[in-house]
């Protein structure tokens, strides 16, 4: 086993926690940038669209081949491509000349984020041996993560009024070169010797994520009668399943169903997706609110976001600490219980809502998503054998970026219920388009609160074992994923 100086952890753990703020800032400040690429590159809505989403539909449709290819091939080793391949991609989006060029570039960024993502954690897990020690390195790398989804709105403003729309992409060369370098140096290399790859499963997924993410993405704009549409829904019907099957005949699975067969890492995973699908897609009509009816200026609004990002950077740590001491059932069911509180509180203020009047809604909101990051992580690293940590990171992952996906379409379409015919937008029908948005927050409200009940239940401590007959207690249970001996 190689020795590891507390000097070499941190700077593991520094080069892990940049990566991850770079990946998750650029998921959100590019939103910021929108109405600029719009005049700049005479981009409609549509290639607006997929400036913003065409990174969310190849990170999530490769999510599980990048964890599948860093247990196989080393996880430093596909780090280091990833990192690579979003760095060449960010410089490539900032010398955008069309809006076809800005998309496949975007798409280059999301092929990184899923070759590194899934890595991430498992070379946390072989560094930090020790579990309380890890445990407190996962609450700092979630803090971290956290803070890039929170910060992307409140830098976003300021970095297009002083470089134009191309810095939201350049600030990322920079930090991952430096990420790069420092790489290279401290990360270790490991890998798991899967014997041959999942081919079949890896094309199955990919495929069939792909097309149900972009029946997600372009349904609530085009019809869910449309053409596209209704073809992508139905290819994602056919190809998901036969992954399925796939997956349960295959000897080395990329996405391995024994995962759900463990109720603490199904109450995990549940709780990921949930937050995922109540707080991302509520936080994607928020900024609406505050700027189109309340009247905030964008910078103004982001600012006004503060509280949150203090709060989940604050929380994540202190989750990290409370599953390490606790098991992940206190933090994860306090967290939905605060995000479901949060949400219902946000539907009780308007047009004529000061900000002091909702101030404690923020904090509690970034309070309780603080506290759900880290004991997901934690519990897939003691639930899953090491040889399949990167395969497991990547399925919570996916899980979580279609639960903010279907978030924002399921909320998005409660909203729309309210709104009238040939509605042009919250500036123009504000009064129905708060009434339509409160609805939605109390139904997102209402399905964590629901959630935060299953997975009190699902977390419930392992009872010690009893004794067997021969006077010896029996064995402990394995991983999952580990072999008979």
């Amino acid at each position: 086993m190689e020795e590891w100086t507390s000097r070499r952890k941190r700077l593991v753990l520094a080069t892990l926690c940049a990566t991850m703020f770079m990946a998750m800032l650029d998921n959100v400040i590019v939103n910021n940038a929108l109405p600029r690429i719009g005049r700049d590159l005479h981009a409609g809505v549509d290639g607006l669209q997929w400036v913003a989403e065409g990174y969310s539909l190849v990170y999530a449709a490769l999510l599980l081949t990048g964890g599948t290819l860093g247990d196989r091939y080393g996880r430093r080793r596909v780090f280091l491509i990833g990192l690579a391949l979003f760095t060449a991609g960010s410089a490539a989006a900032g010398l955008s000349w069309s809006t076809a060029t800005l998309v496949g570039a975007r798409m280059v960024q999301g092929v990184g984020a899923a070759l590194l993502t899934p890595g991430s954690l498992s070379i946390l897990r072989h560094v930090y041996t020790d579990e309380r020690e890890r445990a407190r390195a996962v609450g700092v790398w979630s803090a971290v993560s956290g803070l890039g989804l929170a910060v992307g709105p409140v830098l976003g403003g300021p970095v297009v009024e002083a470089f134009g729309w191309s810095g939201v992409f350049w600030i990322n060369v920079p930090i991952g070169l430096a990420c790069l370098l420092l790489a290279a140096r401290t990360l270790p290399e490991f890998s798991n010797g899967v014997p041959r790859l999942d081919l079949p499963g890896q094309l199955l997924s990919a495929l069939g994520l792909a097309a149900l993410v972009y029946a997600l993405i372009e349904g609530p704009g085009h019809g869910w009668t449309d053409r596209t549409v209704l073809g992508c829904l139905a290819a994602a019907a056919l190809l998901l399943p036969a992954f399925l099957l796939v997956e349960r005949r295959t000897r080395t699975p990329m996405f391995d169903l024994r995962l759900f067969r463990d109720r603490l890492l199904s109450g995990a995973v549940l709780s990921g997706f949930m937050v995922s699908f109540g707080m991302f897609g509520a936080v994607f009509f928020l900024p609406l609110l505050m700027q189109d009816v309340m009247g905030w200026a964008p910078a103004d609004a982001g600012l006004a976001g503060l509280p949150s990002t203090v709060m989940i950077v604050a929380a994540a740590p202190v989750a990290g600490s409370l599953t390490a001491r606790y098991g992940p059932r206190p933090p994860l069911v306090t967290g939905l219980a605060l995000c479901a509180l949060a949400l219902a509180g946000l539907s009780l203020y308007g047009e004529g809502a000061r900000y002091p009047q909702y101030f404690w809604v923020l904090l509690v909101m970034g309070f309780g998503m603080g506290l759900t990051f880290a004991p997901v992580s934690i519990t897939v690293m003691r639930q899953v054998e090491p040889a399949r940590a990167g395969m497991a990171s990547a399925t919570v992952n996916t899980l979580r970026e279609l639960g903010g996906v279907i978030g924002v379409v399921v909320l998005g379409a409660i909203l729309a219920t309210r709104l009238p015919d040939g509605s042009t937008g919250p500036g123009a029908d504000g009064p129905a388009f708060v009434a339509g948005l409160h609805l939605a927050l109390r139904c997102g409200s209402a399905a964590l609160a629901a959630t935060a009940v299953v997975a009190a239940v699902l977390l419930r401590p392992h009872r010690p074992r009893v004794p067997s007959p021969a006077g010896g207690a029996a064995p402990a249970p394995r991983p999952v994923g580990a072999r008979v001996p």
